[in-house]
């Protein structure tokens, strides 16, 4: 399924998403085929979902028009001597 489906099924709600096919293109993650695993009425219920998430499952809201995940680098991290 694609995001623009997605949105027509669940209009102006949230969405816990399990991703299939996703590509990468200058730090963004484009999501090209999904799987809604549930939808939530409440942002308080989305947002304890979302926390919850592992790798490859997302918390994203409808209302959004496009389905991209910005990756961010994480640098200097230490361990101890």
């Amino acid at each position: 399924m694609n995001w623009e489906e997605v949105r027509k099924i669940y209009p102006n709600r949230f969405v816990k998403i399990q991703i299939l096919k996703a590509h990468i293109k200058d730090s963004v993650r484009y999501i090209d085929d999904m799987a809604v695993i549930q939808s939530f009425d409440g942002e308080r219920e989305a947002t304890r979902e979302l926390v919850r998430a592992k790798e490859d499952v997302l918390v994203y809201h409808t209302g959004k028009e496009k389905l991209e995940v910005p990756i961010k680098q994480i640098f200097g991290v230490r361990g101890a001597i």
